[in-house]
Protein backbone atom coordinates (compact mmCIF):
# COMPACT_ATOMS: atom_id res chain seq x y z
CA UNK A 1 0.00 0.00 0.00
CA UNK A 2 1.13 3.55 -0.66
CA UNK A 3 2.83 4.62 2.63
CA UNK A 4 1.18 8.04 2.55
CA UNK A 5 -2.28 6.48 2.30
CA UNK A 6 -1.46 3.89 4.95
CA UNK A 7 -0.88 6.71 7.44
CA UNK A 8 -4.51 7.82 7.01
CA UNK A 9 -6.08 4.42 7.73
CA UNK A 10 -6.39 4.97 11.54
CA UNK A 11 -8.17 8.27 10.82
CA UNK A 12 -10.88 6.82 8.58
CA UNK A 13 -14.39 7.04 10.12
CA UNK A 14 -15.99 3.89 11.44
CA UNK A 15 -19.17 3.25 9.47
CA UNK A 16 -21.78 0.87 10.88
CA UNK A 17 -24.15 0.03 8.04
CA UNK A 18 -26.65 -1.62 10.37
CA UNK A 19 -27.53 2.00 11.24
CA UNK A 20 -27.50 4.00 7.98
CA UNK A 21 -28.47 7.27 9.68
CA UNK A 22 -25.52 7.05 12.05
CA UNK A 23 -23.28 6.12 9.11
CA UNK A 24 -24.32 9.29 7.29
CA UNK A 25 -23.61 11.40 10.35
CA UNK A 26 -20.17 9.82 10.81
CA UNK A 27 -19.28 10.47 7.19
CA UNK A 28 -20.53 14.05 7.35
CA UNK A 29 -18.37 14.73 10.41
CA UNK A 30 -15.34 13.16 8.76
CA UNK A 31 -15.87 15.25 5.63
CA UNK A 32 -15.92 18.52 7.59
CA UNK A 33 -12.81 20.49 6.68
CA UNK A 34 -12.07 24.14 5.81
CA UNK A 35 -14.12 25.24 2.80
CA UNK A 36 -11.97 25.26 -0.34
CA UNK A 37 -11.29 28.42 -2.29
CA UNK A 38 -13.91 28.89 -5.00
CA UNK A 39 -12.23 31.80 -6.81
CA UNK A 40 -12.96 31.47 -10.53
CA UNK A 41 -15.84 29.03 -10.00
CA UNK A 42 -19.44 30.17 -9.61
CA UNK A 43 -21.27 27.85 -7.19
CA UNK A 44 -25.08 27.79 -7.07
CA UNK A 45 -27.61 25.55 -5.33
CA UNK A 46 -30.68 24.79 -7.45
CA UNK A 47 -33.64 22.44 -7.49
CA UNK A 48 -34.45 20.35 -10.55
CA UNK A 49 -38.20 19.84 -11.03
CA UNK A 50 -39.03 16.13 -10.80
CA UNK A 51 -41.22 13.82 -8.71
CA UNK A 52 -39.93 14.64 -6.14
CA UNK A 53 -37.68 17.62 -6.94
CA UNK A 54 -33.93 16.95 -6.88
CA UNK A 55 -31.40 19.29 -5.22
CA UNK A 56 -28.27 20.01 -7.25
CA UNK A 57 -25.17 22.12 -6.75
CA UNK A 58 -23.81 23.68 -9.93
CA UNK A 59 -20.14 24.62 -10.35
CA UNK A 60 -19.53 26.97 -13.30
CA UNK A 61 -15.96 27.70 -14.39
CA UNK A 62 -15.39 30.60 -16.77
CA UNK A 63 -15.75 29.78 -20.48
CA UNK A 64 -16.99 26.24 -19.88
CA UNK A 65 -17.70 24.28 -23.06
CA UNK A 66 -19.29 21.15 -21.66
CA UNK A 67 -20.95 19.77 -18.54
CA UNK A 68 -20.90 16.64 -16.40
CA UNK A 69 -23.75 15.27 -14.32
CA UNK A 70 -21.77 14.23 -11.25
CA UNK A 71 -22.93 11.56 -8.76
CA UNK A 72 -21.36 11.16 -5.34
CA UNK A 73 -20.37 7.82 -3.81
CA UNK A 74 -21.54 6.21 -0.60
CA UNK A 75 -23.12 2.95 -1.73
CA UNK A 76 -26.40 4.73 -2.39
CA UNK A 77 -26.77 4.92 1.40
CA UNK A 78 -24.72 7.96 2.43
CA UNK A 79 -23.05 10.98 0.87
CA UNK A 80 -24.47 14.39 0.00
CA UNK A 81 -23.87 17.62 -1.88
CA UNK A 82 -21.86 18.82 1.11
CA UNK A 83 -19.64 15.75 1.50
CA UNK A 84 -18.93 15.85 -2.26
CA UNK A 85 -18.32 19.62 -2.36
CA UNK A 86 -14.52 19.62 -2.37
CA UNK A 87 -14.23 16.84 -4.97
CA UNK A 88 -16.86 18.38 -7.26
CA UNK A 89 -15.09 21.73 -7.05
CA UNK A 90 -11.72 20.17 -7.90
CA UNK A 91 -13.24 18.38 -10.91
CA UNK A 92 -14.76 21.64 -12.15
CA UNK A 93 -11.38 23.36 -11.79
CA UNK A 94 -9.48 20.56 -13.50
CA UNK A 95 -11.91 19.95 -16.34
CA UNK A 96 -13.15 23.44 -17.10
CA UNK A 97 -16.62 21.87 -17.36
CA UNK A 98 -19.82 22.82 -15.58
CA UNK A 99 -20.30 20.22 -12.84
CA UNK A 100 -23.90 19.48 -11.79
CA UNK A 101 -23.56 17.59 -8.50
CA UNK A 102 -26.72 15.61 -7.72
CA UNK A 103 -28.26 15.25 -4.25
CA UNK A 104 -30.13 12.06 -5.07
CA UNK A 105 -32.35 10.18 -2.61
CA UNK A 106 -30.67 7.63 -0.36
CA UNK A 107 -31.47 4.06 0.64
CA UNK A 108 -32.78 2.26 2.60
CA UNK A 109 -35.50 4.87 2.98
CA UNK A 110 -35.57 5.28 -0.79
CA UNK A 111 -34.31 2.07 -2.46
CA UNK A 112 -33.67 1.60 -6.17
CA UNK A 113 -34.86 3.10 -8.50
CA UNK A 114 -35.21 6.33 -6.50
CA UNK A 115 -31.60 7.52 -6.87
CA UNK A 116 -31.51 6.38 -10.49
CA UNK A 117 -34.70 8.26 -11.36
CA UNK A 118 -33.35 11.39 -9.66
CA UNK A 119 -30.10 11.15 -11.63
CA UNK A 120 -31.91 10.68 -14.94
CA UNK A 121 -34.17 13.66 -14.22
CA UNK A 122 -31.07 15.81 -13.70
CA UNK A 123 -29.49 14.50 -16.90
CA UNK A 124 -32.62 15.38 -18.88
CA UNK A 125 -32.79 18.81 -17.19
CA UNK A 126 -29.13 19.49 -17.99
CA UNK A 127 -29.65 18.73 -21.67
CA UNK A 128 -32.80 20.86 -21.81
CA UNK A 129 -31.09 23.79 -20.04
CA UNK A 130 -27.73 23.63 -21.81
CA UNK A 131 -28.13 27.16 -23.19
CA UNK A 132 -28.90 28.52 -19.71
CA UNK A 133 -25.86 26.69 -18.33
CA UNK A 134 -23.74 28.08 -21.15
CA UNK A 135 -22.67 24.71 -22.54
CA UNK A 136 -22.91 22.78 -25.79
CA UNK A 137 -25.75 20.21 -25.46
CA UNK A 138 -23.57 17.76 -27.45
CA UNK A 139 -20.84 17.96 -24.77
CA UNK A 140 -22.55 16.44 -21.73
CA UNK A 141 -20.89 13.68 -19.72
CA UNK A 142 -21.98 11.55 -16.77
CA UNK A 143 -19.67 10.49 -13.97
CA UNK A 144 -19.21 9.65 -10.34
CA UNK A 145 -17.46 7.71 -7.63
CA UNK A 146 -18.36 4.16 -6.52
CA UNK A 147 -22.18 3.87 -6.39
CA UNK A 148 -22.31 7.20 -8.19
CA UNK A 149 -20.25 5.67 -10.99
CA UNK A 150 -22.75 2.79 -11.18
CA UNK A 151 -25.55 5.34 -11.51
CA UNK A 152 -23.61 7.06 -14.30
CA UNK A 153 -23.13 3.75 -16.16
CA UNK A 154 -26.84 3.02 -15.79
CA UNK A 155 -27.74 6.48 -17.13
CA UNK A 156 -25.66 5.80 -20.23
CA UNK A 157 -27.61 2.59 -20.82
CA UNK A 158 -31.00 4.20 -20.29
CA UNK A 159 -30.19 7.15 -22.54
CA UNK A 160 -29.11 4.70 -25.27
CA UNK A 161 -32.23 2.55 -24.94
CA UNK A 162 -34.73 5.40 -24.70
CA UNK A 163 -33.01 7.69 -27.23
CA UNK A 164 -32.60 10.12 -24.36
CA UNK A 165 -30.16 13.00 -23.95
CA UNK A 166 -26.94 12.40 -25.92
CA UNK A 167 -24.06 11.53 -23.57
CA UNK A 168 -20.58 12.32 -24.81
CA UNK A 169 -18.59 10.43 -22.15
CA UNK A 170 -18.84 8.38 -18.97
CA UNK A 171 -16.30 8.89 -16.16
CA UNK A 172 -16.41 5.94 -13.75
CA UNK A 173 -14.17 6.17 -10.69
CA UNK A 174 -13.93 2.91 -8.69
CA UNK A 175 -17.41 1.87 -9.84
CA UNK A 176 -19.68 -0.45 -7.84
CA UNK A 177 -21.14 -2.49 -10.70
CA UNK A 178 -22.02 -6.03 -9.60
CA UNK A 179 -24.19 -7.11 -6.68
CA UNK A 180 -23.11 -10.75 -7.08
CA UNK A 181 -19.64 -10.16 -5.55
CA UNK A 182 -18.10 -13.17 -7.29
CA UNK A 183 -14.83 -11.70 -8.61
CA UNK A 184 -11.36 -12.58 -7.28
CA UNK A 185 -10.95 -9.17 -5.64
CA UNK A 186 -14.37 -9.40 -3.95
CA UNK A 187 -13.51 -12.79 -2.51
CA UNK A 188 -9.91 -11.90 -1.57
CA UNK A 189 -10.06 -8.33 -0.23
CA UNK A 190 -12.42 -9.05 2.64
CA UNK A 191 -10.99 -6.63 5.18
CA UNK A 192 -9.68 -3.67 3.21
CA UNK A 193 -9.68 -0.04 4.43
CA UNK A 194 -12.89 1.96 4.32
CA UNK A 195 -14.98 -0.36 2.12
CA UNK A 196 -14.76 -4.10 2.81
CA UNK A 197 -16.61 -6.98 1.15
CA UNK A 198 -19.15 -7.15 4.02
CA UNK A 199 -19.85 -3.42 3.84
CA UNK A 200 -20.40 -3.67 0.11
CA UNK A 201 -22.84 -6.54 0.66
CA UNK A 202 -24.69 -4.39 3.22
CA UNK A 203 -25.00 -1.37 0.93
CA UNK A 204 -26.32 -3.58 -1.89
CA UNK A 205 -29.02 -4.91 0.48
CA UNK A 206 -29.99 -1.37 1.46
CA UNK A 207 -29.84 -0.05 -2.10
CA UNK A 208 -31.84 -2.82 -3.77
CA UNK A 209 -34.35 -3.39 -1.00
CA UNK A 210 -36.79 -6.03 -2.19
CA UNK A 211 -36.23 -5.30 -5.88
CA UNK A 212 -34.24 -7.67 -8.13
CA UNK A 213 -30.94 -6.36 -9.47
CA UNK A 214 -31.38 -5.04 -13.01
CA UNK A 215 -28.66 -3.69 -15.32
CA UNK A 216 -29.70 -0.16 -14.40
CA UNK A 217 -28.94 -0.96 -10.74
CA UNK A 218 -25.97 -3.29 -11.33
CA UNK A 219 -24.54 -2.47 -14.78
CA UNK A 220 -22.32 -5.58 -14.83
CA UNK A 221 -25.53 -7.57 -15.37
CA UNK A 222 -26.12 -5.94 -18.77
CA UNK A 223 -25.79 -8.31 -21.72
CA UNK A 224 -25.38 -5.65 -24.43
CA UNK A 225 -22.81 -2.88 -23.95
CA UNK A 226 -22.64 -1.80 -27.58
CA UNK A 227 -23.39 1.77 -28.58
CA UNK A 228 -22.49 3.24 -25.19
CA UNK A 229 -20.42 6.43 -24.79
CA UNK A 230 -16.64 6.29 -24.53
CA UNK A 231 -15.46 5.69 -20.97
CA UNK A 232 -12.68 6.30 -18.50
CA UNK A 233 -12.61 3.74 -15.68
CA UNK A 234 -10.29 4.05 -12.68
CA UNK A 235 -9.69 1.27 -10.16
CA UNK A 236 -7.85 1.02 -6.84
CA UNK A 237 -5.48 -1.89 -6.31
CA UNK A 238 -6.77 -2.93 -2.87
CA UNK A 239 -10.48 -2.53 -3.55
CA UNK A 240 -13.02 -5.38 -3.54
CA UNK A 241 -14.65 -3.60 -6.52
CA UNK A 242 -11.47 -3.64 -8.59
CA UNK A 243 -12.01 -6.71 -10.77
CA UNK A 244 -15.65 -6.06 -11.66
CA UNK A 245 -14.58 -2.65 -13.00
CA UNK A 246 -11.71 -4.16 -14.99
CA UNK A 247 -14.02 -6.83 -16.42
CA UNK A 248 -16.59 -4.15 -17.32
CA UNK A 249 -13.90 -2.16 -19.13
CA UNK A 250 -12.90 -5.25 -21.12
CA UNK A 251 -16.51 -6.00 -22.01
CA UNK A 252 -17.00 -2.40 -23.20
CA UNK A 253 -13.91 -2.74 -25.40
CA UNK A 254 -15.19 -6.04 -26.80
CA UNK A 255 -18.49 -4.30 -27.59
CA UNK A 256 -16.67 -1.65 -29.61
CA UNK A 257 -16.69 1.11 -26.99
CA UNK A 258 -13.51 3.17 -26.57
CA UNK A 259 -12.20 2.84 -22.99
CA UNK A 260 -9.27 4.19 -21.00
CA UNK A 261 -8.58 2.03 -17.92
CA UNK A 262 -6.32 3.29 -15.13
CA UNK A 263 -5.32 1.03 -12.25
CA UNK A 264 -3.93 3.07 -9.33
CA UNK A 265 -1.32 0.96 -7.51
CA UNK A 266 -1.12 0.99 -3.74
CA UNK A 267 -4.55 2.61 -3.28
CA UNK A 268 -7.83 1.57 -1.66
CA UNK A 269 -11.49 2.39 -2.24
CA UNK A 270 -12.28 6.07 -1.72
CA UNK A 271 -8.65 7.11 -1.41
CA UNK A 272 -9.18 9.96 -3.88
CA UNK A 273 -11.00 11.85 -1.10
CA UNK A 274 -8.02 11.97 1.29
CA UNK A 275 -5.63 14.94 1.68
CA UNK A 276 -2.68 12.98 0.27
CA UNK A 277 -0.52 13.58 -2.77
CA UNK A 278 -1.63 10.40 -4.54
CA UNK A 279 -5.25 11.38 -3.84
CA UNK A 280 -4.72 14.76 -5.48
CA UNK A 281 -3.23 13.04 -8.51
CA UNK A 282 -6.32 10.83 -8.81
CA UNK A 283 -8.66 13.84 -8.72
CA UNK A 284 -6.45 15.79 -11.09
CA UNK A 285 -6.55 12.97 -13.62
CA UNK A 286 -10.36 12.86 -13.49
CA UNK A 287 -10.41 16.55 -14.39
CA UNK A 288 -7.82 16.18 -17.15
CA UNK A 289 -9.62 13.22 -18.73
CA UNK A 290 -12.95 15.05 -18.67
CA UNK A 291 -11.42 18.19 -20.18
CA UNK A 292 -10.00 16.16 -23.06
CA UNK A 293 -13.22 14.20 -23.63
CA UNK A 294 -15.43 17.28 -23.78
CA UNK A 295 -13.03 19.31 -25.92
CA UNK A 296 -12.66 16.84 -28.79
Amino acid sequence: MDPELEAFIPLLPSVDLTDPVAAREALARAAMRPMPDTVGIEVEDRTVPAAPDVPVRIYRPARAQGAVVWLHGGGGVFGSLDTEHTQALRIAEGSGAVVISVGYRLAPENPFPAAFDDAYAVLAWTAAHAAELGVDPERIAVGGHSAGAALAAGLAMRAREEQGPPIRFQLLNQPMLDDRQQTWSQQTFTDTPWMSRDKIAAVWRHYLGSAPATPYAAPARATDLSGLPSAYIATAEFDPLRDEAIEYALRLLQAGVSVELHQWPGTFHGSQALPAEVSQRQLAELGTVLRRALAT
